[in-house]
């Protein structure tokens, strides 16, 4: 038998004294200022997608002109879900974003399974997709004509996630000022595909938009598909609310970063729509692996070689503010009393929750290198908008239950009314149109159901949980965490 090391109560305050930070206040610092919420918001928006393969929408629309519609109405139902999320995030200054406002509107229950989702599936299996395309096109100019060995790519994406989570371990200015760089990045090869495809524009080259709305060409039938992915593509919107916390200023910050941020994207994801049709028809679009790609072949000869690094820079940009906007989830669940306690705990000189930045790491290395990413994927992805309806409509529900609630920042009821009901729609569209993949996420998702009541709500506990609950102090020691000073 292996004896266990106990420690007396004089030895854990000897222990514990040795990660005294001395006089500086130990918690997470208001660093988030308008630009760098702007630069969370719009990095995390804008990935690889746009990029590469922004054809679901033209595909499911039927016509340019009608594509060209579905991107801005899409942008402002994103806008719409940003405006609820703004009065969420000055009403409820938790940081935590679906799982906070879960909590505080419909209880522990149902805001422990949208944690566990996120923890078991979600949350890694999209960090690992994310990464698999900043693998494969950063190696891309290197391996150029040849096509990037797929274990190349694989060990490329996982020293790409082992930097950014170091990164966020670090520090939190240099995630910011990291992220404000990828996502100037972003932006600039936007303006690259921008600025050339309207001088076409202005020169004439219009033929691709004759007969742009022609009712033939619409499928009506299809345009369900084409929100879906065109609400897909502007997803992010709600990541500064993960940070409410750091935010400085959040009453005036949040509202104004959401609401700059938005119209940066729906802007740019549109001129770039329209500057992709000025060199290519639909069919050359559909028909194109990488679509940027394409475009600059067709107009920029060569330096068309250095799209594939401007895409893995998008991949980095996004990695880094997910990272930085969901390992504040786990912060807060487990001041919530769902994860263990060391998850937490801020470390000493850094002042970063190291424990909840590294927390996925292994299960998305395992993921990266074992598991099926994109069935996970499949199975996982109409619980975002499940559950950001239910935050959105615990919006209306904490209106008439606490009135009295202070509300910086008001939107109309009709704007989350609107929205609830478009996140519905899409998880209806998701069982529609893939009922088993769905009903395997979504039965994936009730096993948090049976993990909440035995690590949660039963006070027996089982005795492996137990053990590693007693582990708590040498894991603190460790990482050089205490608890964070409110």
């Amino acid at each position: 038998m292996t004896r266990k090391t106990v420690f007396s109560p004089h030895e854990q305050d000897i222990m514990i004294s040795d990660l005294d930070p001395g006089p500086c206040k130990v918690e997470l610092k208001r660093k988030v200022t308008v630009l760098r919420g702007i630069s969370i918001i719009v990095g995390t928006i804008i990935g690889a997608g746009i990029f590469i393969s922004p054809k679901g929408i033209l595909k499911n629309s039927g016509s340019v002109g009608m594509s060209l519609v579905v991107w801005v109405t899409c942008g402002v139902l994103s806008l719409f879900g940003a405006l609820c999320y703004a009065e969420l995030g000055t009403s409820i200054k938790k940081s935590g974003g679906h799982y906070t406002y879960i909590l505080e509107a419909f209880g522990p229950q149902m805001a422990f399974m949208r944690l566990w989702a996120d923890m078991i599936a979600i949350r890694p299996a999209g960090l690992a997709v994310i990464a698999l395309a900043f693998g494969r096109y950063i190696l891309e100019p290197i391996f150029m004509p040849c096509g990037v060995p797929e274990t190349a790519i694989k060990l490329t994406t996982a020293i790409g996630i082992t930097a950014v989570m170091y990164i966020n371990s670090m520090s939190v200015s240099w995630t910011a000022r990291l992220q404000i760089f990828l996502t100037c990045s972003k932006l600039l090869a936007m303006v690259i595909i921008i600025i050339p495809g309207l001088y076409q524009l202005f020169k004439g080259e219009t033929k691709n938009f004759q007969n742009a709305f022609e009712v033939g060409a619409v499928e009506f039938m299809g345009l369900p598909l084409a929100f879906y992915s065109g609400m897909y593509a502007y997803a992010g919107w709600f990541y500064l609310n993960f940070v409410t916390e750091e935010v400085d200023n959040p009453e005036r910050t949040v509202p104004l970063a959401i609401c700059i941020s938005m119209v940066i994207v729906t802007i740019c994801y549109t001129l770039t729509n329209v500057a992709y049709y000025t060199v290519m028809s639909a069919e050359e679009l559909l028909a194109s692996h990488a679509v940027a790609v394409t475009f600059a072949e067709k107009l920029m000869g060569h330096f068309s070689l250095v799209v594939p690094i401007f895409v893995s820079l998008s991949c980095f940009g996004s990695m880094n503010g997910c990272l930085f906007a969901f390992s504040r989830m786990f912060y807060v669940a487990s001041r919530e009393g769902h994860l263990p306690e060391v998850f937490s705990m801020i470390h000493i000189r850094r002042h970063t929750p190291i424990a909840a930045v590294i927390i996925l790491y292994p299960i998305t290395i395992l993921i990266l290198f074992l598991g099926d990413i994109y069935s996970l994927l499949n199975f996982m992805s109409f619980l975002r908008w499940l559950f950001i309806g239910m935050a959105v409509v615990g919006l209306i529900y904490l209106r008439y239950t606490r009135p009295d609630m202070p509300r910086p920042f008001k939107v109309p009821i009709f704007i989350p009314a609107v929205f609830s009901f478009t996140c519905f729609f899409m998880v209806f569209l998701s069982l529609y149109s893939d009922p088993v993949n769905t009903g395997i996420g979504f039965a994936i998702s009730l096993t948090g159901i049976p993990a909440y009541y035995i690590f949660i709500a039963f006070h027996t506990k089982p005795k492996w949980l137990l053990r590693l609950s007693d582990n708590v102090l040498s894991l603190q020691i460790l990482l050089e965490v205490v608890p964070a000073e409110n």
